[in-house]
């Protein structure tokens, strides 16, 4: 299977000029640049996720909160950052903090970025607000969703 990927793709950086042959690179070193920089974001997202998962895991007497919270559209910022608005509304008879993991995807849901973004003391029936931004340059129809949420 690997076999026909690595010719599927030599394939097609020979059709489409992406050979890099001025600079001396042949199809097959421009493949495995290729390779390697989609293993360096997969692990991005892994390392993100995982670290996610820590910084909810830290939180105690936390309660579902995802029904709370609102995204603005995804932006580009002038960093190339992705960046979303987080609106989170408390609920509760008393001053609150809200923990929100937003997942970035591509148009398809493949995850592309992971943020927990936290929204600190937010007045009992009040709203907080705060921007989640992505931590690494993303690219295309960039999509944002609440994965999960705590207010605390």
């Amino acid at each position: 299977m690997t076999r026909w990927t690595t010719a599927a793709l030599l394939t097609a950086l020979a059709l489409t000029g992406l050979t890099a042959c001025s600079d001396g690179e042949n199809p097959s070193s421009v493949a495995s640049k290729v390779a390697s920089a989609a293993s360096r974001a997969g692990d991005a997202v892994a390392s993100a996720t995982a670290e996610a998962g820590r910084r909810f895991d830290d939180i105690r007497n936390g309660v579902d909160a995802k029904d709370a919270v609102r995204l603005g559209p995804p932006a580009t910022a002038s960093d190339g950052r992705t960046t979303v608005a987080v609106t989170v509304t408390n609920s509760a008879g008393s001053a609150k903090s809200f923990a929100v993991e937003v997942d970035f995807t591509d148009r398809t849901g493949k995850l592309l970025d992971v943020v927990v973004l936290t929204v600190p003391d937010v007045p009992a029936g009040g709203t907080g607000k705060g921007t989640a931004r992505s931590t690494h340059d993303l690219s295309g129809d960039v999509r944002a969703k609440v994965s999960r949420a705590l207010r605390y």
